[in-house]
């Protein structure tokens, strides 16, 4: 079930760009560039051409984010219409990474901080309550 605007195949910082992974192409182009984004487990260059049925997988940070993809859009298209174009197959321990950083962030304090205020201990009574 291809979609109706959808090219044989685009460029992948084009691709990226088109399914929202990033804000802008350029912001695309240097990821591919720095290494962190790969085709079926081959680094890719922001100019190597991506067809339907190949792995993308991009890491962000802790985490890496898989897609597979369905098609490729002719432009960017709308956040309703992502699913007609790719299909997130990231691993849930992946999102856990990222959860995992943000508990660590909250219970962290500088060494010479001082004791948690007020406020520090209702995030953290938040954060632990069952």
């Amino acid at each position: 079930m291809i979609p109706e605007k959808s090219v044989p195949s685009c460029r992948i910082d084009k691709w990226l760009w088109c399914v929202r992974a990033f804000k802008t192409r350029s912001l695309a182009t240097e990821e591919c560039r720095a290494g962190n984004v790969s085709i079926n487990g081959v680094v890719a260059k922001p100019s190597r051409d991506v067809k339907a049925g190949e792995t993308v997988a991009v890491r962000m940070g802790l985490m890496t984010r898989t897609w597979r993809v369905r098609a490729t859009p002719a432009t960017r298209v709308g956040a309703k219409r992502l699913l007609e174009f790719c299909e997130e197959i990231t691993l849930p321990e992946e999102f856990e990474k990222i959860r995992t950083q943000r508990v660590q962030q909250v219970i962290a304090r500088e060494k010479g901080a001082g004791r948690p205020t007020k406020r520090d201990r209702r995030a953290l009574d938040r954060l632990f309550r069952p």
